[in-house]
């Protein structure tokens, strides 16, 4: 497991989104990526780092499971910021999922699901990099109130950047619309977060706004943003 190196830098909590971004940049080089899965953060960072001309490699997190809606978002994003891609991390097809571990395990244990769809690319997708920048911010939800803007993975061996974790949605929300950025057309409709399509639920009003993922279930993450021992699949099922 690596051993997290020194913070380089210890003003990083008082940095905008924006310097964030140069500062990573700067530390990390060709060894800093940026994850999406087409949800507003990414709408608003693909936005950030392209008016900064920052040549920041992303990588996409496909399940294989989202919503129409997400891909034609990933779609408009690339076309509008002429977007390169990397290669997706492989992921298993849903139908070998279903042969291997039974059908719909989203339903079943989601956080298997999870691991295989998610964890598992991740930390295959990671590998080449130190850095990784994630959209995640501290009000979505409890597990989230206390993330620092850059921490160090156990599991990914790499620093995490989260240069939106101090926004919230309402300045989320006003950084798209001034700059008119294409964002996922779900969230108009009650969808404050987007996962994949069995797993999402709109939410109400008076809701936290990941209320509608994994539903029914009292499951908060999905996984990647954890460093709990990576379950593997014989112990799963000992």
């Amino acid at each position: 497991m690596a051993t997290a190196p020194p913070l380089p830098d210890q003003h990083l909590e008082e940095m905008s989104a924006e310097e964030l971004l140069r500062w990573a940049h700067s530390e990390y080089g060709e060894k800093l990526s940026l994850t999406c899965s087409w949800q507003k953060q990414s709408s608003v960072l693909v936005h950030m780092v392209s008016e900064l001309g920052l040549d920041i490699p992303i990588v996409e997190l496909d399940t294989h499971l989202f919503f129409r809606e997400t891909y034609d978002t990933r779609d408009r994003l690339v076309e509008r910021y002429g977007l390169s891609l990397l290669p997706p991390p492989p992921v298993i097809t849903v139908a070998e999922q279903h042969r291997r571990e039974g059908p719909n395990l989203w339903e079943r244990d989601p956080d298997r699901c999870c691991h295989i769809r998610k964890v598992e690319p991740l930390l295959e997708a990671l590998k080449p990099y130190d850095a990784w920048i994630s959209g995640i911010r501290r009000d979505q939800s409890p597990s989230r109130a206390t993330t620092p803007k850059v921490q160090w993975s156990e599991r990914y061996g790499v620093w995490k950047i989260h240069p939106l974790v101090d926004w919230d949605e309402q300045k989320v929300w006003l950084y798209i619309h001034v700059n008119e950025i294409p964002f996922n057309p779900l969230h108009e409709g009650g969808y404050r977060s987007i996962g994949c399509m069995p797993c999402t639920r709109p939410v109400n009003p008076d809701e936290e706004e990941r209320a509608g993922r994994w539903a029914g279930s009292d499951k908060l993450e999905c996984g990647i943003h954890g460093d709990t021992p990576i379950i593997d699949a014989k112990e799963r099922h000992a």
